[in-house]
């Protein structure tokens, strides 16, 4: 019987191309939220004009909404013996090793979960099927320190229930 690989001390992804989308989508809308602004002197019909302060709104909305396409791709995981630490888009978990039942990363899934022992999942976004062998890295490294987890804290034995 094969010996499993011996669990890593930390464990840290994030979603590579996914960062590469965002940034390149915010720099673009920020372009093109500048060049609007450049351009933006004054109307075809030449009733309405506008001023440098028209100007300096357009380009402030395009670095918000820049800044908003970034916020996408915040996406992190961290691991260790301890526990795992997850960031998705707008929220956080800090979960210990004891409450995750299993690390999941079906075929078809767009991103990993964790199975938690009361039945709830949480995403991590953090690893993507995008980014391929780094994904699996990741995804290995999580179900590692799994099971160097459980290796050292084995649960208690549970008989059965008295009406089972």
């Amino acid at each position: 019987m094969p010996t499993p690989p011996a669990a890593p001390d930390r464990v840290t992804a994030v979603p590579r191309r996914m960062r590469l989308v965002c940034a390149l989508a915010a720099a673009a809308v920020v372009v093109a939220m500048g060049v609007v602004a450049a351009l933006l002197t004054s109307s075809s019909t030449g009733v309405v004009a506008f001023g440098p302060a028209d100007q300096a709104a357009m380009l402030g909305l395009g670095v918000f909404v820049g800044a908003g396409v970034l916020f996408l791709g915040r996406a992190r995981v961290d691991a260790d013996a301890a526990g795992v630490r997850v960031r998705n888009v707008l929220g956080r978990h800090e979960l210990p090793w004891d409450a995750v039942r299993a690390v999941r990363f079906g075929r078809s899934a767009s991103w990993a979960s964790l199975e938690l022992t009361n039945g709830d999942e949480v995403t991590v976004m953090a690893v993507q099927a995008l980014d391929g062998e780094r994904a699996a890295d990741a995804v290995e490294g999580l179900r590692a320190l799994l099971a160097a987890h459980r290796a050292a804290h084995p649960s208690p034995a549970t008989g059965p229930l008295l009406w089972d």
